[in-house]
């Protein structure tokens, strides 16, 4: 591997790996409510054209950094829906208590 791919290698598990507290400390925590739907969904389609990328140019490093951080953003975007559908659930629900 030569320096410029060693570093591309480096800096993607570094960007893969920052984003794994978030998706654990959501999960523990069972909110995602400060999470921005529009930047993350933003950042996923980013990471989408950079897999697309890595692949045009046959670049492991970025194929594999783009394609785990693309899944972990997802699993961010995931938690964040059905954050935000259950937190709809139980306002109808306590608005029908209201009743």
């Amino acid at each position: 591997m030569n320096p410029a791919e060693l570093i591309g290698a480096l800096a993607g598990v570094l960007t893969t790996v920052a984003f794994v507290p978030q998706v654990v400390k959501i999960w523990r925590s069972g909110t995602a409510e400060d999470i921005s739907l529009l930047t993350f969904s933003l950042y996923s389609a980013g990471l989408l054209l950079w897999l697309l990328y890595g692949i045009a140019l046959n670049s492991l490093p970025l194929m594999a950094a783009n394609g785990i951080t693309f899944l972990l953003t997802l699993s961010v975007l995931a938690l964040k829906l059905r954050h935000m559908r259950r937190k709809r659930h139980a306002l109808a629900a306590a608005g029908e208590r209201a009743l």
